[in-house]
């Protein structure tokens, strides 16, 4: 740092300087103080002025200079914050404390992205063993019998797939593409079951809607959890029972499968956690119910899940008016 840019942040405690000593010679002249003595108390003062004005520069100087040498080193530059050392001056203590906390906010932030990362590249590496399934099976139907039906049940699986890691990565920024509008839960439930319809006859599920009732939500995010329920229950509860009770801003999708055991209900909609049935399965992700959970957030709406192991299991979505 240059003396001069130095010297012009210190313009209002010179001028300060200045005017007191101009004031102190003309208090001293009025009082007949002899001139002699005058000016050496003045050049006194003066020189206490220049040689604290070059000490504080030399300082300031040297504390820049170490702050830019630990940022040449400093693989992560926003880190630098956490290196400053705290002053002794009141004002420059309240701008090192404001310092220190956008430092630590930038630090929170960027291990939020860094974890963000990393969660969605352990989730692609499972997407891809467990796309290669269907893919696997879609190769060997086409290699024996080529049954088109086999063929359109595992290419619907491989859809899915494909589905569930868009909706995951369009999680960060779905509030920009949320088209928020009155639907008929009706009308829904059957496009999500024309859907999967492959899925749900090969795992021999029967399937009951009852009532009917309008909303305002995003039809398509809506659909991706209505899919996303009847999925689970085409791979772990098989020959099952499905009843759908539309009713006043509610929607009830209920099985008479296995249930979730209780120690679990409490971490299905857990990043990554797929449970018993999951790892019984060995095909689980763990992230649909995450991913729907997320998205009920985003939409406002209330899921409460209820579950007997054994018995059954109970999705309630509550819509916000």
């Amino acid at each position: 740092m240059k003396l001069k840019d130095y010297l012009s942040g210190k313009t209002v405690s010179l001028c300060t300087a200045g005017i007191s000593g101009l004031f102190l010679f003309l208090a001293f002249h009025f009082c007949n103080v002899p001139l002699p003595f005058t000016v050496c108390l003045l050049l006194g003062e003066s020189l206490i002025i220049v040689v604290g004005i070059v000490m504080g520069w030399r300082q300031a100087s040297s504390r820049l200079q170490k702050l830019k040498k630990q940022l040449e080193i400093l693989p992560d530059k926003y880190l630098i914050g956490e290196l400053l050392e705290r002053p002794k001056d009141a004002v420059e203590l309240e701008y090192f404390l404001l310092i220190k906390e956008i430092s630590r906010s930038a630090i929170g932030a960027v291990e939020q992205v860094r974890e963000q990362k990393k969660d969605y590249c352990d989730y692609v590496t499972q997407w891809v063993h467990e796309m290669k399934t269907p893919l696997t099976a879609c190769s060997l139907i086409l290699s024996n019998d080529g049954d088109v039906y086999k063929l359109k049940r595992e290419l619907r699986r491989a859809d899915n797939l494909t589905e569930t890691i868009l909706s995951y990565a369009k999680l960060w920024t779905a509030e920009k593409e949320i088209q928020i509008h009155a639907v008929d839960l009706r009308n829904l439930c059957d496009r999500a079951i024309t859907e999967e319809i492959e899925l749900l006859m090969a795992a021999k599920i029967r399937l009951f809607i009852e009532g009917d009732s309008k909303v305002y939500t995003d039809s398509k995010l809506l659909i991706f959890i209505l899919k996303q329920l009847l999925i689970n229950c085409a791979k772990y509860c098989q020959g099952c029972t499905i009843r759908i009770e539309l009713s006043e801003g509610k929607i009830c999708f209920e099985d008479n499968g296995p249930g979730i055991p209780s120690h679990e209900l409490h971490r299905v909609t857990e990043r990554g956690f797929s449970g018993c049935a999951g790892r019984k399965e060995g095909q689980s992700t763990g992230m649909g119910l995450y991913i729907v959970s997320r998205i009920c957030q985003k939409l406002n709406i209330h899921m409460d899940i209820f579950s007997q192991e054994g018995e059954f299991t109970r999705f309630c979505f509550v819509f916000s008016i």
